[in-house]
């Protein structure tokens, strides 16, 4: 027995992009390094230095990731139209002929 609304949520993962799985990354990812920041600091009686300073690495690593998906995103997806473009443009010359 399929479940009630199947084909839709199929349709939606088709078109749907990860930026809630992209935002969880990014805040465990800041609160693993501010822990693990914490942790150094109790360990070494340096608070808050490294809380702060891997907060930071992490926070810049996370945003430095997003940029790098992104633009591979942008250009497959530029490739992509770029492509249909070309096969629309053979079509209709091959239809006027």
């Amino acid at each position: 027995m399929r479940l009630l609304f199947t084909r839709a949520r199929d349709d939606r993962r088709i078109g749907a992009d990860d930026n809630l799985g992209r935002g969880m990354e990014a805040a465990i990812m800041l609160g693993l390094f501010l822990g693990l920041g914490w942790l150094i600091d109790s360990w070494l009686g340096t608070r808050p230095g490294f809380m702060i300073g891997l907060t930071i690495f992490a926070a810049v690593g996370v945003f430095v990731r997003m940029k790098y998906a992104y633009e591979a995103t942008i250009t497959a997806l530029e490739a992509e139209r770029k492509n249909a473009a070309r096969a629309s443009q053979r079509n209709d010359s091959e239809a006027a002929v």
